[in-house]
């Protein structure tokens, strides 16, 4: 039994913070069938849907925004071209790599049977296609390879693993997502640098391909672009709405940090649960660092997450009630898909929210310690900063007051209360 009042004083003290407030534009996309319709068809994927045929519709485990409009927008306008819509999920291990976990996923962001209008195959059933010149065994879901048509849909953003003018995208989609657990697991251990777009020019080659679907999220993670691409233009529009993402990408805008307070990680905010473009990649990947904090504090995992916490070994203290929600096998099946072992690794876990940020805090004088609390790592715009902090955020632009310092507070169980 761990004595936490001999590690953890209670008298330790706190930085006092103030919430300030990040500008982005805020250009979201306002009807989401009419540029779903719209993309596809500048795509040409009305011609290419065969009268009566069955079209997959690809459905992935992020959590993005308005994905289940966009999805029952391609089903109705598959319908409404003459073919037979159905999704299917492709997200790799993701969902414990069982269908039960890879439906489950789908229903929690609303992509039903019932709510597309039309199946949900969540068959873990892969084909092998081939071996790539580097030496890769590539394999897809039987129900896309099977199907009249293929509808590739996916979210274009910075990766936690690749880098480069290449991140998760349409690519991703089709080597990664179709290549359900045996393909997945294949690439990650293998090199997924290295061996994606051999893999996913195999598949891509092989699919009875429609269209392209690409989406992109603003600052504020919601939906600001929709773009239609046909086969031979999936690399392109990968890689130049990869630049729009990076564009869109919010930070934190301080280095170095002390603490930074992350209130809740999941899989649903970043495949890495913390996305490592902000808490520096080289705690994914290793190498020199390229953001300077001491010490990173996540507070909860999110539900969206279904218990999977991948990359809470990023952390260095976590809370017992993040720790209480991690499901095992489904992290550790994520983490040996995709080498990321150290991202496993537990850190230490207090008791309380509060217990985790005194201990923090416990080597840094609270009128000098610089550190910021955000909500996670994909929503940047309201940060919480300490007042050593505040000279600096006063001469940033981007940045604007939102109410004045004041000690932090606690709720009678430890949580943090903020706002």
């Amino acid at each position: 039994m761990v004595n936490w009042s001999r590690l953890i004083p209670s008298n330790i003290p706190l930085p006092r913070f103030a919430p300030v407030r990040q500008r982005f534009a805020d250009d979201a996309v306002d009807d989401v069938r009419a540029e779903v319709f719209r993309a596809l068809d500048a795509a040409g994927a009305r011609a290419a849907i065969v009268p009566g045929g069955r079209v997959a519709v690809t459905a992935g485990s992020r959590g993005i925004h308005r994905i289940a409009e966009v999805t029952r927008a391609v089903a109705d306008y598959v319908r409404e071209a003459g073919g037979a819509p159905f999704v299917v999920a492709a997200m790799g291990s993701h969902g414990g790599a069982t269908p039960e976990g890879q439906r489950a996923v789908l229903v929690g962001y609303g992509i039903t049977e019932a709510a597309m209008g039309c199946p949900v195959d969540v068959s873990m059933d892969t084909v092998r296609l081939g071996r790539t010149e580097t030496g890769f065994d590539v394999w897809c879901a039987r129900a896309a390879l099977e199907a009249d048509g293929v509808v590739v849909v996916n979210r274009v953003k910075p990766h936690s693993i690749l880098v480069g003018d290449l991140g998760s995208g349409l690519m991703k989609m089709i080597g990664i997502g179709l290549a359900k657990q045996a393909g997945a697991d294949a690439i990650h251990a293998q090199g997924l640098q290295e061996h994606l777009l051999p893999a996913a020019r195999m598949v891509l080659a092989a699919l009875p391909f429609v269209a392209g679907l690409a989406l992109v999220e603003n600052s504020f993670d919601r939906l600001a672009r929709i773009e239609g691409c046909r086969r031979q233009e999936v690399e392109e529009t990968d890689r130049r709405l990869l630049a729009l993402a990076r564009a869109y990408l919010p930070n934190v805008p301080f280095d170095p940090l002390d603490v930074l307070v992350v209130q809740a990680m999941g899989k649903d905010l970043s495949g890495a649960g913390m996305d490592p473009n902000v808490i520096g990649m080289h705690r994914r990947l290793g190498g020199p660092p390229q953001r300077r904090i001491r010490r990173i504090v996540a507070l909860d995992l999110t539900e969206g997450s279904h218990g999977n916490a991948v990359g809470v070994g990023m952390a260095d203290i976590i809370t017992e009630r993040l720790r209480t929600k991690i499901d095992l096998e489904a992290t550790y099946l994520n983490a040996v898909t995709s080498d990321f072992l150290w991202g496993v690794k537990l850190p230490l876990a207090a008791p309380t929210e509060e217990a985790a940020l005194r201990l923090a805090f416990k080597p840094f004088p609270p009128a000098a310690a610089r550190a910021v609390i955000v909500r996670d790592t994909a929503h940047l715009d309201l940060l919480w900063v300490s007042e050593a902090l505040l000279p600096e955020a006063q001469g940033m632009e981007s940045l604007e007051p939102a109410g004045p310092p004041a000690p932090l507070r606690f709720a009678p169980d430890g949580r943090l209360l903020l706002g």
